[in-house]
């Protein structure tokens, strides 16, 4: 009797464990792989915001060289912060540390995010510039849907 009882606590313990561990699994997976990756606000793959919006032939004119210059100057930008993320983790990496340094990188990273919000917000107003009030106003509702739905990730 007394095994018998060990046995089915054993047993027990046993399916407790492999639903655990199976729950554990699921929610890693969903979590990493159902999701999919939160979409560029601006720019969804090849594809741009403004092209979304039924613009005229004359405002997509003026539209696509702003875009152009935009994502030029931010593609440079971001390469620029991934030089100073890889200086980083070598500075980090070091057996002596240099606290100045690494200050001094940290400023220099933060420069480099102030610029890029700086012309993210002179893109919106050059953007809104181009548009008619009803497309300005479909413009922000976009931007608004898009921050809302990267809170949710």
């Amino acid at each position: 009797m007394k095994a018998k009882v060990i046995i089915s606590i054993l047993v027990l313990s046993l399916a407790i464990n492999g639903a655990v561990l199976a729950t554990m699994g699921y929610h890693y997976y969903r979590n990493n792989y159902l999701n999919p990756p939160t979409p560029c606000p601006v720019s969804a793959g090849d594809h741009h915001l403004y092209q979304e919006m039924g613009l005229s032939s004359q405002q997509l004119a003026r539209m696509e060289p702003l875009a152009r210059k935009f994502h030029s100057r931010l593609e440079k930008l971001g390469a620029s912060m991934e030089g100073k993320k890889e200086s980083l983790v070598d500075l980090l990496g070091q057996k002596d540390t240099d606290p100045a340094k690494i200050e001094g990188l940290r400023r220099e990273m933060a420069g480099i995010q102030d610029e890029i919000q700086k012309e993210v917000i002179e893109h919106i107003l050059e953007t809104r510039k181009v548009l008619d009030v009803g497309q300005q106003q479909q413009f922000f509702n976009l931007m608004r849907q898009s921050i809302l739905k990267s809170r949710e990730w």
